[in-house]
Formats: C-alpha cells, structure tokens, sequence
C-alpha cells in the first residue's frame, strides 16, 4: 500500500536511456497487414472499421480537408492502440504525458489554422468579430477570441491527458484495495473484484472514446478552416 500512486505514469528508461520512443513506435506493430488478394477475417473487420471511421469524419469536409484522411485515421488508430496497451499491467501510457499530447495537437491545430488563413482569411479573420457586435465590445471579444482559440490545442491534451490518467489512478487504488481486503474479508473482495472488472471495461472504452473524440475535434478545426 506504500507503492506510490504517480509511478507508473513515470516515462520508463532502459539502461539509463528513455524507452518512450521504442514505446510509441510499438503500437503500430501490432496492427495486422496482409500480402494475399483475398483477407482474413481479423483485417476485412480492421479494414472495415477504418473505413467507416473515416467515412464519418470525412463527410462533412470538402476536397481540401479530405486530403488530411490519412493523417486523421492514423492519428486515431495510434491513440486508440497506446491507450489499450496502456491497460496492461505494469505497462507505460504515453498518453499520460502532457507534454506528448501536446506535441500531437500543436501541430495539428497549426496545421490547420495556418490553411484557414492561407485559404480563406476573411473567413478565418470573421471568427474573432461575430456579426452585429456592439462597437464598444469589439476589443473585448477580439482578445476572447483570440484567447479561444490559442488555448484550443492544450484544451485537446488536456482532455486526453486528464481522463486518461483519472482511469489508470482509479483502477491502481481499486486494484490495490483489492489485494488489501483479500487477506481481511473475503465477500467484500469479490465484490471490490467486481467493480474493478466493470472499471477495466468502462476503461476500455473510454481508451477508444477519448482517441475518437481526440480526432474528431481536429477535424473539426480542420472542417472550420478548409
């Protein structure tokens, strides 16, 4: 009970040198290809679900915003697949460090506003004064404009980052008050062995919820600027 709850979200090292980078490059490993004309049944679902996925971001984008499809769907199958490898026992969520999502939403959200304003910068320009503002707000609603939307991108990895480490800190306290009461009662383990497999599911999807939501919000930065 004295293990410290923030240690497994501690960027792991091998031999003195971070291991982040070999762990971020793992997930797309896992992902299964093939060579053959005719699919197995594991890559015809992937392939499906990958199709649908972009499908439904991609309709509401013209040609422009279309031509970010493949960022955006590998965007959200890597996030998805760090998340889910971070429910492993004894393994290290990438997802967790503030400073790597914010390296994914950064340049994406730049990415797209620096379009917007190269595309369309009377559009892009209309966002910070909406139409029939009183003359005197103008300066005020210009600098919360602006401040709406500079903080656009740590909003992204903050939402990430926070429900990502909420989840892993409520399994770890209720994993470890499962080993607690396991030697002092017995029915009020399983039931605290109940609710921690019920939290592993919701966990599951709120991995796969949070990369969706994560993707689906760039592309709206991207649909607001194409």
């Amino acid at each position: 009970m004295n293990e410290n709850l923030f240690a497994s979200f501690i960027a792991p090292t091998i031999l003195g040198l971070p291991a982040a980078v070999l762990i971020i490059l793992f997930p797309p490993l896992l992902i299964p290809t093939s060579k053959y004309l005719i699919n197995n049944r594991l890559i015809t679902t992937q392939q499906w679900l990958i199709k649908l996925t972009s499908k439904q971001m991609m309709a509401m984008h013209n040609t422009k915003g279309r031509t970010w499809s493949l960022m955006l769907v590998s965007l959200i199958i890597f996030i998805a697949t760090t998340n889910l490898l971070g429910l492993l026992p004894h393994s290290f969520t990438p997802t967790t460090q503030l400073s790597m999502n914010l390296a994914m939403a950064i340049p994406l959200w730049a990415g797209a506003v620096i379009m917007g304003f190269r595309s369309k910068i009377k559009n892009a320009l209309a966002h910070f004064l909406p139409q029939g503002t009183p003359t005197p707000l103008i300066p005020m609603l210009v600098i919360i404009e602006t401040i709406s939307l500079l903080i656009q991108p740590m909003a992204l990895a903050v939402r990430l980052t926070a429900n990502i480490t909420a989840g892993h800190l409520l399994m770890h306290l209720i994993g470890s008050a499962t080993l607690a009461m396991s030697t002092i009662n017995l029915p009020s383990t399983l039931i605290i062995f109940t609710i921690l497999i019920l939290l592993t599911i919701l966990e599951i999807t709120v991995a796969l919820i949070q990369a969706y939501v994560f993707t689906l919000l760039v592309s709206l930065y991207l649909h607001d600027n194409t």
